[in-house]
């Protein structure tokens, strides 16, 4: 990783904090992370338990960083944004990483004097535990450099993978961004169900846990199988998983959950309009 590089966090909520912790882990050195947030107990917070530097003043943040990492809410990007170029002029020379969804790169070189160097990020929320997946996508002036660095950033935490087009933020949005929350209705629904079975919350709890992991882990380990091989491994025809597995497909859970990314998907093409 390129630690010599001083990056200025700003925004100091959850994932800006698990994105600070993965890069510490890595080795990062502590002196060149600095996070600007107006409440003071954040940045506090960030400062004691990893010793970085933090300030309230975003530009005092951003004036002596070669990479400006944006991790606030896109309803106050344009405020943020606007205060900074107000006092900093130069953004030629700096990488731009943005994790505010919904805001293209358009927008963003707009408000920073027509920065070029910028990287779109998606994360999910499974990044605070060290085991996110995130889309990227790199403006035509990025250089391979800042391709390489934005990418170690977000492997500190997890995985990454770029996609080809701008458009493509939108896709990962509904395939991995806003995924997590699908496989915990899943779940939920299941332990509804346990509930209705007799079980209590607390067995029910370990039984999907348990269910969810294992068979997470059975896709990781099993890199020679397709998901559909792996599926038809444990439904053998006239059991009992065919017949769960057959009154799914009579009641087209597959168009289902494509007619639920395509909406997933429209809401982020809206925010990005939006912002």
């Amino acid at each position: 990783m390129h630690t010599d590089k001083k990056i200025a966090f700003i925004g100091g909520g959850n994932m800006a904090g698990s994105l600070i912790q993965g890069l510490c882990n890595s080795g990062y050195p502590a002196k060149n992370i600095t996070v600007s947030d107006p409440v003071s107990d954040k940045v506090a917070a960030l400062r004691e338990k990893f010793g970085i530097n933090g300030t309230a003043d975003n530009s005092e943040a951003v004036n002596n960083a070669d990479v400006i990492l944006f991790a606030v809410k896109p309803q106050m990007m344009a405020e943020v944004l606007t205060g900074i170029a107000q006092d900093i002029s130069d953004f030629q020379d700096r990488l731009i990483i943005s994790i505010m969804a919904g805001v293209t790169i358009s927008r963003i070189s707009s408000l920073l004097h027509d920065a070029s160097r910028i990287v779109r990020v998606m994360p999910n929320t499974p990044a605070l535990i060290g085991m996110g997946m995130a889309g990227l996508y790199a403006s035509e002036g990025a250089l391979p450099e800042d391709r390489e660095y934005a990418r170690e950033v977000l492997e500190s935490v997890g995985k990454a993978v770029f996609v080809k087009s701008e458009t493509g933020i939108d896709d990962i949005t509904a395939l991995s961004g806003s995924a997590p929350a699908y496989f915990f209705y899943f779940m939920e629904c299941m332990a509804e169900k346990a509930k209705a079975y007799g079980f209590s919350a607390e067995d029910s709890r370990v039984i999907l846990e348990q269910v969810a992991r294992g068979s997470a882990e059975m896709v990781i380990k099993n890199q020679d199988k397709t998901l559909a091989e792996l599926r038809a491994a444990v439904t053998s025809k006239g059991g009992t998983t065919y017949e769960a597995i057959r009154v799914m497909q009579e009641k087209e859970l597959k168009a289902i959950v494509s007619d639920a990314l395509d909406a997933c998907k429209y809401r982020a093409e809206e925010m990005g309009k939006q912002f």
